[in-house]
């Protein structure tokens, strides 16, 4: 029997244009929310693949939500077309893409004593704080994981 791993979320960040008028994406984005005097960034979700963007006045953008870096491609390439389709101009032809973040999961199909695993991790590479998260969060350097 072996586990099961899933990938959950693949954050990327990019940037897409020199600055953008987040008022203007936002009136002509279907979806699209900006409310600065809560976040500075607007917030646009897609379906297909489901992702979700934040988009920031300095060209910048994060994308989360995404289960597979592939799909992270494609949605940054269809927002920056869509983007321009809306009339928002100099966007980037070769946007530098950077995965940031790949959270996954796995069932090793067993119950595991966490007190037992934050002993044999050693302290300085684990977070068990089992009053604010029911899991372990390890930290290991090589691969940087």
């Amino acid at each position: 029997m072996g586990s099961t791993i899933n990938v959950e979320n693949v954050v990327a960040s990019t940037k897409l244009a020199d600055e953008f008028d987040l008022y203007k994406i936002e009136a002509e984005l279907v979806g699209a929310e900006y409310k600065k005097e809560k976040f500075p960034g607007l917030v646009y979700r897609v379906k297909a693949p489901k992702a979700a963007f934040l988009i920031f006045t300095s060209g910048k953008i994060v994308c989360t939500g995404a289960k597979n870096i592939e799909d992270i491609r494609r949605v940054i390439i269809a927002l920056a077309e869509t983007l321009k389709s809306i009339g928002i101009e100099n966007i980037y032809s070769e946007p530098e893409i950077i995965v940031q973040n790949i959270v996954a999961t796995a069932d090793f199909k067993v119950d595991l004593n966490l007190n037992a695993v934050v002993l044999g991790m050693g302290m300085e590479n684990v977070e068990y704080e089992p009053e604010q998260f029911p899991g372990v969060v390890c930290r290991v350097k090589k691969p940087k994981v």
